[in-house]
């Protein structure tokens, strides 16, 4: 949980997300994640979660999670722009 509050916080520097929002998205994906009842998770799995999330929440947030989650490179951080327009 402290881990992506971290990443969160960071990705949504400077943008109108308060940490009660940020706060409630992790909750959100905890108790997703919960009534799966799965006993692992993987890490893509759990990003994934959270870009969807974002995505709802705020463009610029999504965009700075998504670019260090997966290690855009030039041409693959264009065509993820193009998917938000």
């Amino acid at each position: 949980r402290e881990k992506l509050m971290r990443g969160l916080l960071i990705a949504c520097a400077k943008r109108p997300i308060t940490p009660e929002k940020i706060d409630g998205l992790i909750t959100s994906i905890e108790s997703e994640l919960r009534s799966s009842q799965r006993n692992e998770i993987k890490s893509r799995d759990l990003g994934d979660l959270v870009l969807a999330r974002l995505a709802t929440l705020d463009d610029v947030a999504y965009i700075r999670f998504a670019s260090v989650y997966k290690d855009f490179q030039n041409v693959e951080f264009s065509e993820a722009l193009k998917e938000l327009g």
